[in-house]
């Protein structure tokens, strides 16, 4: 796969929201890293290593990236590229276990695992090795050192669709998070982007992640106990000036809860499923309206019937274009007569990658696999950071009452990548 525009890249049969969920099995203490150094076999072949669980409680999850990775090997591999999936059963332990075996029979990257607890105990055995890991996972704690993450993560996401946000003149912020590591990503990154472009955040309300009771937040988020107290003295005022503008003043808010703006012009929510719908319901009691307020969300909005919600109609949302997953879905289940797991593209475009790389006799080295101009894969263009995470060409979409359509479409190529420290 070399840069989007030439030849050799991937093509795109396919793809949010995205966003993806983030599956946690319980963590076990990885095994120390292996010293012995492997002997690779003595033939020309290309074996890559893949790490995914196969058994176990999300059999059905790795199975269905280990049948994206056989779509990509049968789309792109040849004869001298040999794929060699290992079952990790979702524990780190094991996981360790099969990347030294891989590495001992000659694997030159290992894609996987999936769960962070299981990239971070196959890094220190890779990287004793020298072998790159592209792991499924979107925890971006364990990027870096050879490992990088392929998960869908919300910086990016918030970032993106913030930044239209402003583009379109919107510049006070509230948010509305869990208190949980992705939803501090998603402030942060709210932060960095809002700020860098002077802009402000004006609200900032937190959860519990679980909470059956967000009413008190939604009060808050909308300031209503200080506007309803704004609306009670100006009825005051205008009922004490007595005159006939004045008068048809306060029929006017005859029917108000509120008086006064509210103190942001878009707020993002960084949340999905039950929890983004409960959150949504309430907006109205509390005059958060969608007309003079922008909704915005991450990846996790990227599922069907949201425009149920009518605060939400309208709301923007980053995930990869809808078009290459939805080619992607329908080559997929013609194939093996099933739907494809949300995160299967992540298996199809990191064995996609492997096959063009070692085609094309790059080598899985750190240049040939962070290649600026990026690569094209199964949801679009997408990039490997020297940071050791990824990066991808995200559209804006925004919620309609029967499903999403396009506001900002995502691009066809990447920007110059920023210089690393």
């Amino acid at each position: 796969m070399a840069g989007c525009a030439s030849p050799g890249s991937v093509p795109a049969p396919a793809p949010t929201p995205q966003p993806p969920p983030q599956v946690a099995p319980p963590p076990v203490a990885p095994p120390p890293p292996v010293t012995a150094q492997p002997t690779a076999p003595k033939d020309d072949k290309i074996r890559v290593g893949l790490l995914l669980p196969l058994t176990g409680a999300n059999a059905a999850l790795g199975q269905s990236m280990l049948d994206a990775a056989q779509m990509a090997l049968f789309d792109l591999g040849d004869d001298k590229f040999t794929l060699l999936p290992r079952d990790t059963q979702g524990s780190p332990g094991i996981a360790a276990t099969a990347a030294q075996g891989l590495i001992e029979e000659g694997a030159g990257v290992i894609l996987g695992p999936l769960f962070g607890a299981e990239a971070a105990a196959v890094k220190p055995v890779a990287a004793q090795a020298g072998k790159p890991v592209l792991s499924f996972s979107s925890d971006w704690n364990v990027a870096g050192g050879g490992v990088w993450t392929l998960g869908f993560q919300p910086q990016e996401q918030v970032r993106r669709v913030v930044g239209l946000s402003m583009a379109r003149g919107l510049m006070r912020f509230g948010v509305v998070a869990p208190s949980t590591p992705y939803g501090d990503a998603a402030v942060q990154s709210l932060r960095d982007a809002v700020e860098q472009a002077g802009g402000t955040v004006t609200k900032v309300e937190r959860y519990t992640a679980g909470a059956t009771n967000l009413t008190e937040l939604v009060k808050n988020l909308s300031d209503f106990d200080q506007r309803q107290g704004a609306l009670g003295a100006e009825r005051a005022r205008l009922t004490a000036l007595g005159d006939p503008e004045s008068l048809a003043a306060l029929r006017r808010l005859s029917n108000a809860d509120t008086f006064g703006p509210l103190p942001f012009d878009a707020v993002l929510i960084a949340e999905g499923g039950q929890t983004l719908r409960e959150l949504a319901a309430l907006f109205p009691f509390f005059d958060i309206d969608p007309g003079p307020v922008r909704m915005l969300g991450t990846g996790l909005w990227d599922e069907a019937g949201l425009g149920r919600e009518a605060a939400l109609v309208g709301g923007w949302f980053a995930a990869p274009a809808p078009e290459g997953r939805d080619a992607f879905e329908v080559r997929f289940q013609q194939t093996f007569g099933y739907r494809p797991h949300r995160l299967a593209t992540l298996a199809y475009d990191a064995t996609a990658l492997s096959a063009v790389l070692a085609k094309g006799g790059a080598g899985f080295t750190v240049p040939a696999l962070t290649n600026a101009n990026g690569f094209a894969g199964a949801e679009g263009i997408f990039r490997l950071l020297p940071t050791g995470t990824a990066e991808r060409g995200l559209a804006v979409m925004e919620v309609t009452r029967t499903g999403t359509t396009p506001v900002d479409p995502a691009p066809q190529t990447f920007a110059p990548a920023a210089p690393t420290s």
